[in-house]
């Protein structure tokens, strides 16, 4: 087990629990996995404010409340597969990692993905598979996934994703619909499609084959 030094300040933690983040494991994986390691050099000051920082490649970072509420809504434990669509910085897939047994994390900016998976070797964090591709059309290879979570947003749940969600699993993502965005949770229940939104949100898009083109 990774053994960080509290990784999570303490206002910023107060502000999670008062904007409904009350899972002790997900606030434990705060914890653990120091944010500033996944942002610039020169952005390290405000790697514990509450907002999204850019990581290169028209990229952010997400805001460590996103990244809270997006990990709570999953319902994870130790023995689920992840998959994530858009690993960026990979700080999402390293506290994903925390709390469960495997994520398979894809993103379609190659240099991205190696940095992420860099970052995440020099945390002893080896529960991770970088996969570089279109995370649209997901990753078969080790399918079926008990939950997916997707960091940027569509204008609609991707066909082959769903298909790639367990029976009885979760998917968390941001959708696009009228120019605003929110994110759902949705769940997979006799084959049908059951979803929830639960906040707005700011993402980038999700490029490639079954979401916004450019």
């Amino acid at each position: 087990m990774i053994n960080f030094k509290n990784s999570i300040g303490r206002v910023t933690e107060q502000v999670l629990i008062a904007k409904g983040i009350t899972d002790k494991n997900t606030l434990d994986a705060l914890r653990k996995i120091p944010r500033e390691k996944f942002v610039e050099e020169s952005l390290k000051e405000l790697s514990y404010s509450d907002a999204p920082l850019p990581i290169g490649y028209n990229q952010t970072i997400s805001s460590t409340y996103t990244v809270a509420l997006m990990t709570q809504s999953l319902c994870l434990n130790k023995s689920h597969k992840i998959l994530e669509i858009g690993t960026g910085s990979g700080y999402q897939a390293a506290i994903l990692s925390m709390l469960c047994m495997s994520v398979f994390t894809i993103e379609r900016i190659r240099n991205l993905s190696l940095k992420a998976r860099d970052i995440a070797g020099k945390l002893n964090v080896h529960n991770i598979t970088f996969i570089i591709g279109d995370g649209t059309i997901g990753f078969k290879e080790y399918a079926p996934y008990d939950r997916i979570l997707v960091t940027a947003c569509s204008p609609d749940v991707p066909e082959a994703l769903f298909a790639q969600l367990s029976e009885g699993g979760i998917m968390v993502m941001p959708l696009e619909n009228g120019g605003s965005q929110n994110i759902f949770v949705i769940e997979k229940k006799n084959g049908k499609m059951c979803s929830n939104s639960i906040a707005p949100a700011n993402f980038v898009r999700l490029i490639g084959k079954d979401g916004f083109k450019s």
